[in-house]
């Protein structure tokens, strides 16, 4: 690429084919340190190009959890857990964790506890929407 900024999707995936095929290149020699020199700053720069351009595409903002029920889920989906996954993690039930994350069942101060210290759920936030 000639330019100093990749402007379009387009140009960002010839880079990512011409990195691709440097990688490779890499690999097959034994490692980026036995690349030629001017393989090596190719490779620099258009990872520097690739990554201009990832940086300025904006991310899909993250609504902030605003319920228990909302952080349970969330904690959920980072930690990458099924419920029943979760209800051996905070030691209850599987019905009970279904009843918490449908709303038809309120936390106690144990389960409070344990949202804090097992999920690293802010006790403030616990107290505050509970």
């Amino acid at each position: 690429m000639g330019s100093d900024q990749l402007k379009t999707r387009k140009d960002y995936e010839v880079v990512m084919k011409q990195i691709e095929a440097l990688l490779q290149k890499s690999t097959q020699i034994g490692g980026f340190d036995k690349l030629p020199k001017e393989d090596a700053d190719t490779l620099e720069s258009l990872s520097l190009l690739a990554e201009q351009y990832e940086d300025s595409i904006p991310l899909m903002p993250i609504k902030t959890p605003s319920t228990l029920t909302e952080m349970i889920r969330y904690k959920m989906f980072e930690m990458n857990l099924k419920q029943k996954q979760l209800a051996k993690i905070l030691e209850i039930s599987e019905a009970r964790i279904s009843e918490l994350l449908t709303g038809k069942r309120k936390i106690n101060i144990e389960l409070a506890k344990k949202l804090h210290s097992k999920l690293n759920i802010d006790a403030h936030f616990i107290l505050e929407v509970a």
